[in-house]
């Protein structure tokens, strides 16, 4: 079966469903999407990793593992989402070390969140993204004239599909804050260990730029 290459689009999250969010997935040669429900941990593990510029001040679990692997020269080669049930993904991690491949079950978001911090690739049967990948319903000039993202969210997660939008509230009362507040309310927020606050205020900083 063929491979094909995933790269990551975004994380969304609903104001209604609490602790739901949705990894966006989007085919490296191709338009269509694989929208992910992962947990809350996860999502912020993953956006954590997606911004390079915020540095938890203790390791996350993820960053745990890496450490661990680094020290006993492990290397993760690349994630395969393998297997489809009943709206659940299946991944493989493929580890290497001295020059011995093995093969790791592992949850797709646990799985991503480690991808991104070995800088290894992300790949999906064409058979799982046939069956579940999904074309955006929505551009992106309509996601910003949008007035509740969240219930956009809520309504497409309901029907197990995504896109990548903000959360209305949270964006506008960033939007008010100047360059330097920003920064200063970014540094509070790592330090409180709130990551997923901080790659909100991160996405909100680097529109600035």
């Amino acid at each position: 079966m063929s491979l094909v290459r995933l790269k990551i689009k975004g994380i969304s999250y609903s104001q209604t469903q609490n602790g739901a969010y949705a990894l966006i997935l989007n085919e490296v040669e191709g338009d269509r999407k694989l929208p992910i429900v992962i947990g809350a941990f996860e999502a912020q593990s993953i956006a954590i990793a997606l911004e390079k510029e915020i540095k938890p001040p203790r390791p996350l679990t993820h960053d745990l593992f890496k450490n661990f692997a680094d020290r006993f020269e492990i290397f993760v080669k690349q994630v395969i989402i393998h297997k489809l049930v009943d709206g659940v993904f299946y991944s493989s991690i493929i580890c290497e070390r001295d020059k011995v491949e093995e093969i790791i079950d592992a949850r797709t978001s646990d799985a991503i969140a480690l991808a991104l911090r070995f800088d290894a690739p992300i790949f999906t049967y064409k058979t799982i993204l046939d069956k579940a990948g999904i074309f955006l319903k929505f551009s992106s000039k309509e996601s910003e004239e949008n007035e509740d993202d969240s219930i956009v969210v809520d309504e497409i997660l309901q029907e197990g599909e995504t896109v990548e939008i903000e959360s209305g509230a949270a964006s506008q009362g960033y939007r008010e804050l100047s360059l330097e507040e920003l920064h200063k309310e970014l540094d509070k927020a790592v330090a409180n260990e709130d990551y997923e606050k901080a790659a909100k205020l991160r996405d909100e900083i680097s529109k600035r730029k």
